[in-house]
């Protein structure tokens, strides 16, 4: 079976399943997006390594883990999403150390969350991504709702932030750019890291 490259599209809350975000995969050589659905703590962490601007007062999980790696010359060279039973996804982290490859069986969110701060390519199977993967609508509908509690396949992810006729209700469009500033910084030190890559994302659209 030949193996695809994905890219990470970007993370949307779903303000119809309590707690749910939506992870969602670019085919890097198509037009495809493989929507995954993961917990709250994968989507902060899955954020702050994309956000490289947010650095956390202490490590969370996956970034001790990186530290615990290095430590000891362990090395994650790819992240392949290996299999689609009922609705969840399934993954193998492969690590290499003195030369010896290792296959180690993770969650997909913790798999993407260390590829991340690995620098690892994250691959599916064609197969996979014929089965999951959806074309976005320019329009995306609200998530399907799923009695799931871990990963599994959505239909369209809704977008954050937006009222049903499309307008934004971001508390973070109205602020000027100091006071965005300031809510950054205390985000961050509370370590409430998804409203830190709001408010980052709002910056940036600013200062672009």
């Amino acid at each position: 079976m030949s193996l695809v490259k994905l890219t990470i599209k970007g993370i949307s809350y779903s303000q119809t399943q309590n707690g749910a975000y939506a992870l969602i995969l670019n085919e890097a050589d198509g037009e495809r997006k493989l929507p995954i659905v993961i917990g709250a703590f994968e989507a902060q962490s899955i954020a702050i390594a994309l956000e490289k601007e947010i650095k956390p007062p202490r490590p969370l999980t996956h970034d001790l883990f990186k530290s615990f790696a290095d430590r000891f010359d362990i090395v994650v060279k790819q992240v392949i999403i290996h299999k689609l039973v009922d609705g969840v996804f399934y993954s193998s982290i492969i690590c290499e150390r003195d030369k010896i490859e290792e296959i180690i069986d993770a969650r997909t969110s913790d798999a993407i969350a260390l590829a991340l701060r690995f620098n690892a390519p994250i691959f599916t199977y064609k197969n996979i991504l014929d089965k999951a993967g959806i074309y976005l609508n320019p329009n995306p509908a609200e998530l399907e709702n799923s009695d799931s509690e871990d990963e599994g396949v959505l239909s369209t992810p809704e977008t954050f932030g937006l009222d049903s006729e499309g307008k934004s209700t971001d508390v973070y469009v109205s602020m000027s750019l100091s006071e965005l500033h300031d809510a950054l910084e205390r985000a961050v030190q509370d370590e409430d890291y998804e409203k830190a890559a709001k408010i980052r994302d709002e910056i940036s659209k600013r200062e672009s």
